[in-house]
């Protein structure tokens, strides 16, 4: 199984909206690729909560069955049609996978 784990911070204003408005919008759109691929085992998705101890404004949390799987989400026409949404509105952008 492949754990894939991506966190952003948004800018402040962008794409005509402040951040917490993106922050809305971009969660949505995340969520809505939740079930794109076959072999998703977890996917989920939160904002920072208010008043913890936070360095990123958004996480996407992913378990997928193997490698296919994880190229078929990130090639999937769902999930590249976010993308420009999602490079207009990121200050910062961390990616992590590995093997569990």
């Amino acid at each position: 199984m492949i754990r894939h784990i991506v966190m952003w911070n948004l800018q402040d204003h962008a794409a005509g909206a402040d951040k917490a408005t993106n922050l809305v919008k971009a969660k949505a759109l995340l969520l809505s690729c939740a079930q794109v691929v076959p072999g998703i085992q977890t996917f989920e998705v939160a904002t920072a909560t208010p008043g913890m101890d936070c360095t990123n404004d958004l996480v996407l949390h992913m378990l997928v069955d193997d490698a296919q799987v994880l190229a078929a989400y990130q090639n999937h026409p769902d999930h590249v049609a976010i993308k420009p949404f999602m490079k207009s509105v990121v200050k910062e952008r961390r990616c992590m996978d590995y093997t569990v």
